[in-house]
């Protein structure tokens, strides 16, 4: 029996080091796309949206660190540009989804009946369309602008919140205290309140984290389509589809944008993979 206890030890301690290691590198992968985030918003190298012609496609130097595109705007100042939109539209799309999907499945998880059986229906039939399927059907609705993306990106990604939300409300509804709560004569808001939605908080920040990386993922595939934030201004994926017809004689205007992407999304799932393992009462062992 010792022996057999000991055998896992070796185990969690590389998962424990794992763990950590995640935590590290997307700390600090998220760290600096918030930092460069509220930079971009407030100060850049260049004006990001100032033309020079006579700047056109230069390679990286040390006056311009990541080259400039073709009108001669500065590729840094709006990539820092464009770090700020998209990290903005993720966090309010998120926080739309999440606020969203929250109250509906709070309230569906718990009073049950009719309703729950007419909202999840709808619900179901939402998640049977992809995320950015759904969102390029509002998009065409609402046009391309800000505000747009982050309610299609919100309504399309709402429903995955819905569905977890009732789940962790589902499995707690019936447990002592909020049976206890009950019998106290507390109302069923203050019960939802004080009760059942702190359970949610741990399922719902993994799910965000995760969210964002797919919110900006999304938001990058729209602007690249067309369907994002209008130019001038800068977001990655509207620079990237700008790089394509110059990806053969100035390959930095897509790989820079491009690496942008990749790395944040690196980081948000190496930390949301940290956070979901911490919180896991099935870990907790």
């Amino acid at each position: 029996m010792t022996a057999q206890a000991e055998t896992p030890a070796p185990a969690a301690i590389a998962r424990r080091r794992r763990l950590r290691a995640n935590a590290t590198i997307g700390g600090l992968i998220i760290g600096t796309l918030i930092t460069v985030a509220l930079l971009g918003a407030v100060w850049t190298p260049y004006d990001p949206l100032k033309i020079d012609i006579l700047q056109r496609f230069k390679p990286p130097t040390a006056a311009h660190w990541l080259g400039t595109d073709e009108f001669g705007r500065d590729v840094l100042s709006r990539a820092m540009s464009g770090a700020a939109t998209s990290s903005w539209i993720s966090l309010l799309t998120v926080t739309t989804a999440v606020t969203g999907g929250t109250l509906v499945g709070v309230l569906t998880g718990y009073l049950r009946g009719w309703a729950d059986r007419v909202i999840m229906m709808f619900n179901d039939a939402l998640l049977a369309f992809p995320g950015i399927l759904l969102a390029l059907g509002i998009m065409t609705i609402l046009g391309a602008n800000k505000y747009g993306i982050i309610l299609a990106l919100g309504l399309a990604y709402m429903p995955s919140v819905v569905r977890v939300v009732r789940g962790t409300v589902l499995s707690i509804r019936g447990r002592e205290y909020v049976e206890a709560s009950q019998v106290m004569g507390n109302s069923e808001l203050f019960t939802m309140a004080r009760h059942v939605l702190p359970n949610c908080i741990a399922p719902l920040t993994v799910l965000a984290t995760s969210m964002f990386g797919w919110v900006l993922l999304s938001e990058s595939a729209l602007s690249f389509l067309g369907l994002g934030v209008p130019p001038p201004a800068a977001t990655w994926g509207n620079m990237l589809a700008a790089a394509r017809p110059y990806i053969a004689t100035a390959p930095w205007l897509g790989i820079f944008p491009g690496l942008c992407i990749s790395v944040t999304l690196l980081g948000i799932n190496l930390f949301g993979d940290a956070i979901r393992d911490r919180l896991d009462p099935r870990m907790l062992r």
